[in-house]
C-alpha cells in the first residue's frame, strides 16, 4: 500500500510574532513495516534556520526558527509512504492465546540482561504525562492474571477501554490528568493511548506511545472529504523474547497496514506534532489543522 499524507498546520495571530523557535514530528519514521518514499515541508513565511535531526528514540525531529515579524506560520509537510501488511497484526487478532504469561513476562523483565529488555526497561517509568497510579492498577488487574498470556490480556484491556470510554473531543484537552479520564471515562485517542499505558505501567509492564495516521474510509458510496484524516495515537506493550505489539483502543484493534507510524516515546509529550516558543503574537492565537490520508496504490 502506497500513501501520501499531507499535514498542514496553519498558525494566525493577533499580532506579529517577532521570534519563534520550533520542534516538528511530522515525518514518518521508517519501521519494519512502512518506509518513506519522499517528504517535502514548506513553511510560510521562510524559515531562517531548519535542520533534521535523529532523536533519542530513533524518531524524525525537524527544527526550525522564524527569526523575523510574521503574523502567520503555515507548515505543509507532504510524505509519501509504503505501507508493508502488518502479518502479526492479522495473525494476532485471530488467536492471542500464545507467548508469555504475564507471571513470565514480569520475571523476565527483572532477570534477563538481554539489550532489547534492558532497553524496555525504561518504559515501565514514570514520564511527565504518565504516572503509575493504584486507580489505574486496580481497573487492569482483573485481565492480567498471572498465568494468563500477556498479549491475550493486553487485547482484553484495549477491548474494556474501547467499551467503557466514550470518545468526546470535547471533555479533555492533552493537559487533563489520567485520573480525570478514568473517573469521567471519556477523552479522545491520547487520552485512551496514555490510559493503556498508564494501566500497564502500574502493573509493571513497558509501555510507549505512538503517534501517527490513520486512513478513514468513507460511506459506501460516498466521495472521501479531503482534510477529514487526523493525526492518532495508539499504544506499544512489550513482552521480553517476543518484542513490541500495537494496540488501539479508540479503534479496538491491532494496528495494520491502515496505520501509519510517525513517531513514538513515553508519552504525548515526546512526539507533540509541533512544539515550540514564540514571542510577542498578542494574547490570542487561531490554529486550523487539516490532515489528509490518500491512497495512490493498493
Amino acid at each position: 500500500m502506497i500513501y501520501r499524507i499531507r499535514h498542514i498546520t496553519h498558525y494566525e495571530y493577533e499580532k506579529p510574532v517577532t521570534l519563534c523557535y520550533n520542534r516538528a514530528y511530522l515525518l514518518p519514521r521508517d519501521t519494519e513495516y512502512q518506509s518513506c518514499t519522499d517528504s517535502r515541508i514548506q513553511i510560510y513565511p521562510a524559515y531562517t534556520l531548519g535542520q533534521q535531526r535523529t532523536d533519542y528514540f530513533g524518531n524524525k525531529a525537524y527544527f526550525f526558527s522564524l527569526e523575523q515579524p510574521h503574523q502567520e506560520l503555515k507548515i505543509d509537510v507532504t510524505t509519501d509512504i509504503r505501507v508493508h501488511e502488518s502479518k502479526y497484526a492479522r495473525e494476532c487478532e485471530l488467536n492471542l492465546d500464545f507467548g508469555n504469561t504475564c507471571g513470565q513476562a514480569l520475571v523476565a523483565l527483572q532477570e534477563s540482561r538481554e539489550l532489547a529488555v534492558l532497553e524496555a526497561r525504561e518504559f515501565v517509568l514514570n514520564s511527565p504525562m504518565i504516572k503509575t497510579a493504584a486507580g489505574l492498577r486496580e481497573y487492569a488487574r482483573s485481565s492480567f492474571t498471572s498465568n494468563r498470556p500477556l498479549l491475550s490480556a493486553v487485547r482484553e484491556l484495549t477491548q474494556r477501554i474501547y467499551t467503557d470510554f466514550t470518545y468526546d473531543p470535547e471533555s479533555t484537552s492533552i493537559a487533563t490528568p489520567l485520573d480525570e479520564v478514568l473517573r469521567n471515562k471519556r477523552g479522545v485517542c491520547q487520552d485512551f493511548a496514555h490510559l493503556a499505558i498508564g494501566c500497564l505501567r502500574s502493573l509493571g509492564f513497558p509501555a510507549r506511545y505512538v503517534s501517527g495516521y490513520l486512513e478513514t474510509l468513507p460511506p459506501p458510496g460516498q466521495e472521501k472529504l479531503v482534510g477529514s484524516d487526523a493525526s492518532h495515537a495508539w499504544f506499544a506493550v512489550f513482552s521480553p523474547g517476543e518484542g513490541w505489539f500495537e494496540f488501539d483502543p479508540t479503534n479496538n484493534n491491532m494496528p495494520a497496514e491502515h496505520h501509519i507510524t510517525t513517531a513514538w516515546g513515553r508519552d504525548y509529550g515526546d512526539v507533540s506534532p509541533l512544539k515550540g516558543v514564540f514571542f510577542d503574537g498578542g494574547k490570542s492565537q487561531k490554529l486550523t489543522v487539516s490532515v489528509d490520508v490518500s491512497r495512490l496504490k493498493n
